[in-house]
């Protein structure tokens, strides 16, 4: 059975280091034998269908042939549309009342627990939020991930020492379930 799966590929075509052009993403995703890809922006999205079941197997593989193509690793997280779509519903905060810029998820390698987090003094941010989900991190930034001194809290060193983090704005978020749709 076919799955529709995206690419979340962290860090690259940022302030002009680590090009990846998604005609050759697309190429490369391509000779592993997925199927349907098609990539979104320029900022590291890819969708593809496989028939593979472990996402962690489809991630490293990419970052295998990604970096064999272009030169330099890029952590790369592989994750189902259906668990895109379970990630968007669980949403905590008013997604439809909100600005795409307004509303980010932060997709995690593994789970991680509040405790992760709790050198963050939360109310000190307000009225930046952030919650938890499945391997996720939702933050509301009234005005915008570039003047959140919330994210810039929530991404200190050492914090999420070990895990894959990358992030995308809600209209990426919902653009990709679109796009992953079964």
């Amino acid at each position: 059975m076919t799955t529709k799966y995206a690419a979340l590929l962290r860090g690259i075509n940022v302030g002009g280091s680590r090009k990846v052009p998604m005609p050759e993403l697309r190429a490369v995703i391509g000779s592993l034998g997925h199927r349907d890809v098609a990539t979104y922006l320029q900022s590291g999205n890819a969708v593809f269908s496989s028939d593979e079941k472990d996402e962690d197997l489809l991630a490293a593989g990419l970052e295998q042939a990604i970096e064999k193509a272009f030169g330099f690793r890029v952590d790369t997280l592989v994750r189902s549309g259906a668990y895109l779509r379970a990630v968007a519903d669980a949403c905590p905060f008013p997604a439809a009342s909100l600005e795409g810029r307004q509303l980010h998820v932060t997709y995690f390698s593994e789970p991680v627990t509040a405790d992760r987090f709790a050198s963050v003094d939360a109310a000190a941010h307000l009225p930046e939020e952030f919650r938890l989900g499945d391997r996720a991190l939702y933050l509301y930034a009234p005005d915008g991930l570039g003047r959140s001194k919330l994210a810039v809290a929530l991404s200190r060193p050492g914090l999420l020492q070990g895990v894959v983090a990358t992030s995308r704005n809600w209209n990426t978020v919902v653009k990709l379930v679109e796009m992953t749709r079964d």
